[in-house]
Order: structure tokens, then sequence, then C-alpha cells
């Protein structure tokens, strides 16, 4: 998107990878976007395409019913998404968040069960960790699943779910030991069903921003599970989030680079365009050093970024760096929205213009995933210990 040089860690299978997933955004995404803005969730359809397509599941084992390929593969897919700047499909979390968990920890019928249906778009996934009193402590987790024979019972809420309304299997984060001396000793993750007794969905959250993603509320009341919900090990789901933490914010801070250099590559071609005093924006010398100051910013991240993927393909990158990156890139998408909105000026205002709901969409980057003050004490805590 933005001229950066080579980025060595991609090649020409990506390349080729690349020109694909670009022309199915541009072709299957980006015109239906403002629609499902309406609606407040994407179409079935674009999962099912998105899934022919082979962009689901990139870096899940074709043995156990994934495409096969590398966490590149799924970058590749994370960047041509926010290229066309629509955050309404919540393929991210679907493919490298939720599909990882069951892969790495499901039994083999949990991955024959949900995997290759996941990898398709005929099953959608989400993961319940958040609840009202509980967003970034994931110690204070009040959902809790006790033991009925052989079952389960699980009660409870969750919110803030990303893909939500539309799942048909949730990870549900739930207390299991409630005697435990630490939440982290205590914890357990479920499989849970779109339509299982008990397992209802609240109403579509209204946002400021990813008006399209459809992120709702859930609702467990005396759930009866089978002892085949329960995934992974018993008291064990703690451990489990920890492991998978890293990867889910390093998405996050690889889809916020990739939304830095969209909106700086859409500002600059405003600025060309624009005229103001005679001529036009990107003459006036304000308005290029602030383009200098913007693409400095962004490609001294984009190489952290790409840092940290080289490191998380030899699976080095650890919880701290990782953490580094999701509060660094999500910061400055914010600051590089704010600045591209005012170079834009009144237009930048409007919702007509696709940066608008760039500013908008941004404005969650910090807070999920971990809010970033998390992420700072998180760091801190790897310093102090050394």
């Amino acid at each position: 998107m933005m001229d950066i040089g080579c980025r060595r860690i991609f090649n020409s299978d990506h390349d080729m990878l690349r020109e694909s997933a670009r022309k199915f955004f541009n072709e299957e995404v980006l015109p239906y976007h403002d629609q499902w803005e309406k609606d407040g969730q994407v179409s079935r359809e674009v999962w099912l395409k998105a899934g022919e397509a082979g962009f689901l599941g990139t870096d899940t084992p074709a043995e156990h019913g994934g495409i096969g390929g590398t966490f590149l593969d799924g970058t590749v897919i994370m960047e041509e998404q926010s290229y066309v700047n629509c955050s309404g499909p919540g393929f991210a979390l679907h493919s490298h968040i939720v599909m990882p968990y069951i892969s790495e920890y499901g039994t083999k019928d949990q991955i024959e069960k949900f995997i290759p249906d996941m990898a398709s778009g005929k099953k959608i996934g989400a993961i319940a960790m958040s609840e009202p009193g509980a967003g970034s402590d994931l110690q204070g987790v009040q959902t809790n699943a006790r033991q009925d024979g052989d079952d389960w019972i699980l009660n409870g809420s969750k919110t803030f779910i990303t893909n939500g309304h539309m799942a048909d299997v949730v990870i549900v984060v739930a207390v299991t030991k409630p005697d435990a001396k630490t939440r982290a000793h205590g914890i357990s993750l479920f499989l849970v069903e779109d339509g299982m007794p008990g397992f209802t969905k609240g109403k579509k959250l209204q946002k400021m921003g990813l008006k399209a993603q459809d992120t709702s509320e859930l609702f467990f009341e005396d759930v009866r599970l089978p002892s085949s919900a329960l995934l992974g090990k018993v008291n064990h789901g703690f451990y489990e989030l920890m492991e998978q933490l890293p990867q889910e914010r390093l998405l996050i801070g690889i889809m916020s680079t990739s939304n830095c250099e969209w909106m700086f590559e859409t500002t600059r071609t405003y600025v060309k365009e624009r005229k103001a005093f005679g001529r036009t924006l990107s003459h006036l010398q304000t308005i290029q050093h602030k383009l200098a100051e913007m693409k400095t910013r962004i490609c001294t991240t984009r190489s952290f970024t790409d840092e940290c993927l080289e490191l998380h393909t030899e699976k080095k990158l650890d919880s701290a760096m990782a953490s580094m990156n999701k509060y660094w890139c999500s910061d400055l998408q914010n600051q590089v929205a704010y600045d591209c909105v005012q170079l834009h000026g009144g237009w930048g205002f409007m919702s007509e213009y696709p940066i608008s709901r760039a500013y908008l969409d941004a404005r969650v980057q910090p807070i999920y995933g971990g809010a970033n003050e998390i992420m700072k004490e998180l760091i801190a805590r790897s310093i102090v210990a050394k």
C-alpha cells in the first residue's frame, strides 16, 4: 500500500495471494459495506465466499480441515481487508483467534466437528471473555460452570463479543473452581453452540464505530453442556488464554499498521487534488511537513510490526513484545486518523468520506484485546522482573 521498500518476510507466493485477496475485498466486500453498516452485520454470503476463496483458517493445519498455510498468509488477508477500510467482516478473529484454540486444545472430535465448517464459512466463531463487570481483567470473570454428573451447567453473561450475533460456536470463558486461590487456577473454556437451550443472544450493540460488525451481548441461563463441550483441560483455561493472547495482540497491531497506511495514502491523494488559496493543499509547507511526520512514524511502525511478525513465525514473540506492538500501533492509528481527518478539513467530518469511518473505527483499537493501559502494565512487569 505504502512505498516502504522490500518486505523480506513475504515471497512471490504471498504476492499472488495478495492479488487474489485484493480482488476479493474490492469486489465482494467494499461495494456492500455501506448496507452492512445499516444492517449492523455482514451477510452470510460473504463468509461463504471467503471460505470458498480459501481466506478463512489460512494457518490452521490442513489435517484439521484448515488451509494449511502460515500466519503470514493470514497476515496478507488481514492487511488487504484493512486496505479497503471495511471493518465489518470478523474474519481475523474467526481465523486467527477462535480457530487456533480449537486446533491447539480441541479433541479429535471437536476438531472434526468445527474446523472444516469454520474454514468453509458455514460456521462462524466467536470468543466470549469480556463481561459487564470484567473487561480486560480476566480474573474478574463471574460466568461460571458447575458439574452435574457428566455435564456442566453454565450461567452468566458476556458483552462486547465480536461476531457474537452471527456466531454458530462460541468459546466461553467460565469459572469452574470458585474456591481456587486465584481465578488463574479456576477458569475453563467451553464450546457453546447456537441453539443450545438457555443460550440466548442479546441485541446487536450500537457502537461509535465498527458499525458493520455484529458485536453482541450473550446470555447463559442453566445451559447444559456435555463433557465434550470442555475445550482443553479443566481449570487450565487461564493458561490457554495466556498462550494465545500474543497472537491476538499482534493481529491488532497488524491491522492498525495497515489502517495507518491506508489513511495516509487516501489523505495524500486528497491533498494533491484539493485546492486552497489558488493551489493544491499539497503545495503548502505545513501540509508537506505533516505528511512527512506521518510517513516517518508509519514506516518505522511497519518495520517494528514486520519484526514482530518474523519473531512470531519463529515462535519467539513473547507477551511483552506483542503488548508493545499492540499498544504502539493502535495509539498511532488514532493519531494518524486524527491528523488525516484534519487534513481533509470539513469534508473529513462528513460520513460520506471514508476517512470519517476510519476515524471512528480506530477508537476501539486501544481498548479491545486488552486495554493499552494493561499493555503498559505487562510491559513494565517484564522490565522490572529482569
